[in-house]
């Protein structure tokens, strides 16, 4: 027997067939009775819209008809008032009012915050490009975020952008999906490896993650990963009309400057091919120059290669066309209150006479003298940081002392490895490569780059006892606390701790937030101050509490964490130390308490 399944699915259906939803074209009823019924279909998802496909619909194991929508639901109450449909008729038509006028916005009254009147700056000079490619460089804590939201809401409301990547470092991307939907409405999906292999589990491994939905919020360290990237260049094609990224953070962009010309980065390889594919680009910087001219025209080339030319000085007409900056001073001069007073105030330790680390710095001095008859430019290099290391702890400044000497003793490897190993050692640059791998792992890779850097190399003599005498006194005071630490404590017995009612010393409700760069200070840093806190006060029910370590590698979820606590009122929660890294450093939010 035939079965009658037009009765089932009949053209003009909406279906559903493997997680999508289609529209049935024709149905051809099987000939015989072994046959089965062919459906021809049209997709109605947004990422493949009008994309044929035919089945047979008696083996498709999730097919089913989705119920047809009437209008009787629409007209239950009844039509409205001439007068209130004539008010939403013309409501339709306010909204439409500036889609020609680019001097009336409407991004700032659908915003859910205060706009202040310097944020529309940034507004209104995108809408006078033809293409909004635009460097907003303005000061730390003046909103740059919002002004990019608002930019990107008016350009949405203008129809001018329908699909939108925003880039950022991996420590905000979840703050920047935050911001977005709930200052702007805008909900945006975070690309990373979750997402990815949530979407291919539900269409096929075959499937374009960026094809799933309009707006993504993506790292920048997946922006250099070819397994990303090569399919957002299938997604944009040669050229997206219509399509906006916004760069967070653009100086990492910038090609590095160590050296004498300006070399590419990974993530500036990486957006070499794509900036040119988005018809309108946003970047967003507090530190737009690195101080190097050429390595700055090559940033302002990713963000309009018809005005700038990387290697050709920077127009500075062409140039203010296209940037917008402002500092804190600037809008205080013009009487724009609300920015806190920054003060900076010196901390000068008690040194004692006998202090090791002017000992090693005197130490370290002689041995670099020593070392410059070498030619290897490596040797430089591998003093450098060395120099750098005992700037930062005793403790930082052993490990890779230990590193040094061991390289020493081995001999040379191939020319290639010794040069990877030299590049290593240069000071992090524009390209910000482990922003999101554990510091562990990049402190342990710093050692390795010491010691390959300093294999081959030949130290004798009076260098060979200088160096001795650096590792003895080194090990020696790694672990005893040095004179900041002091001041660390006399600061938080000053500031952070009371005496509490039953007479007894306790916190307050103040905070502190420390920066550093190495992973061996951090690691210092937080085994002194865990026995700092405990002295000051003894007993502390929330000692466990009290500090908090936020570096690269934590995960997201204890990022998230770390800055819920930190912004949550003192009184509620008793964090009271943040010992930060460079994974920190950008665009964080840590200012509510």
């Amino acid at each position: 027997m035939i079965p009658a399944v037009e009765a089932v699915v009949q053209p003009g259906q909406i279906v559903r067939v493997r997680s999508r939803q289609y529209l049935v074209d024709d149905v051809r009823r099987p000939q015989q009775a072994l046959q089965q019924t062919v459906v021809s279909l049209s997709c109605l998802d947004d990422d493949a819209q009008g994309q044929p496909l035919e089945v047979l619909w008696e083996t498709e194991l999730d097919a089913e008809v989705l119920a047809p929508h009437d209008w009787k639901s629409v007209a239950a109450r009844g039509f409205d008032s001439p007068k209130k449909f004539a008010a939403f008729l013309h409501t339709q038509r306010w909204n439409l009012v500036t889609s020609t006028d680019a001097k009336l916005f409407q991004s700032p009254h659908r915003a859910g915050i205060e706009v202040m009147s310097y944020q529309v700056e940034p507004l209104r000079k995108a809408l006078a490009l033809p293409r909004v490619n635009l460097f907003i460089a303005d000061d730390v804590g003046l909103g740059k975020t919002i002004e990019a939201g608002l930019i990107l809401r008016e350009l949405l409301l203008r129809q001018r952008v329908k699909r939108v990547v925003v880039a950022a470092p991996p420590s905000v991307i979840v703050q920047w999906q935050q911001e977005l939907d709930q200052r702007f409405g805008l909900p945006f999906m975070i690309l990373d490896r979750a997402y990815v292999q949530r979407r291919r589990k539900e269409r096929g491994h075959s499937a374009n993650p960026w094809r799933t939905h309009t707006r993504f919020i993506v790292s920048h360290a997946l922006l250099r990963d070819e397994q990303y990237a090569a399919p957002l260049r299938d997604w944009l094609g040669t050229f997206s009309a219509g399509s906006l990224l916004i760069l967070d953070e653009a100086h990492n962009a910038a090609p590095s400057a160590a050296a004498k010309y300006a070399i590419d980065s990974n993530l500036t390889r990486a957006l070499r091919g794509l900036v040119e594919r988005f018809e309108h680009r946003l970047f967003l910087s507090a530190t737009p120059h690195n101080g190097h001219s050429n390595s700055f025209s090559a940033l302002l080339e990713l963000l309009d290669p018809q005005r700038f030319t990387r290697g050709i000085p920077v127009d500075p007409k062409q140039r203010d066309a296209v940037m917008v900056r402002r500092l804190n001073s600037d809008l205080k001069a013009v009487g724009i209150k609300g920015f806190p007073r920054r003060d900076i105030v010196p901390m000068r330790p008690s040194v004692p006479a006998q202090d090791p680390t002017e000992q090693l710095l005197a130490l370290l001095d002689r041995y670099a003298e020593l070392r410059e008859a070498s030619s290897s430019s490596k040797a430089a290099l591998i003093i450098i940081s060395l120099q750098k290391r005992l700037l930062s702890s005793i403790e930082a400044f052993a490990t890779t002392l230990a590193a040094h000497k061991r390289g020493l003793a081995k001999k040379a490897k191939t020319t290639a490895t010794r040069t990877i190993a030299a590049s290593a050692l240069n000071a992090p640059g524009a390209d910000d490569d482990d922003d999101d791998v554990d510091e562990d792992d990049l402190a342990s890779d710093a050692v390795v780059a010491i010691e390959q850097a300093s294999e081959g190399d030949t130290v004798d003599g009076e260098a060979a006892a200088v160096l001795n005498e650096m590792v003895q006194l080194a090990n020696q005071h790694r672990g005893v606390p040095d004179p900041r630490i002091a001041v660390l404590r006399q600061w938080l017995k000053d500031n952070l701790v009371v005496v509490g009612k039953d007479g007894k010393p306790a916190f307050n409700e103040r905070r502190l937030l420390i920066f550093t760069e190495w992973m061996d200070t951090r690691r210092y840093l937080e085994k002194q101050l865990s026995m700092v806190l405990a002295e000051l006060v003894p007993n502390d029910p929330d000692a466990t509490n009290r500090m908090a370590t936020f570096h690269g590698g934590i995960g997201e979820e204890r990022r998230e964490e770390i800055k819920s606590a930190f912004n949550t009122d003192p009184a509620k929660h008793p964090l009271r130390l943040l010992l930060a890294t460079d994974a920190a450093r950008e665009g964080v939010n840590l200012q509510n308490h």
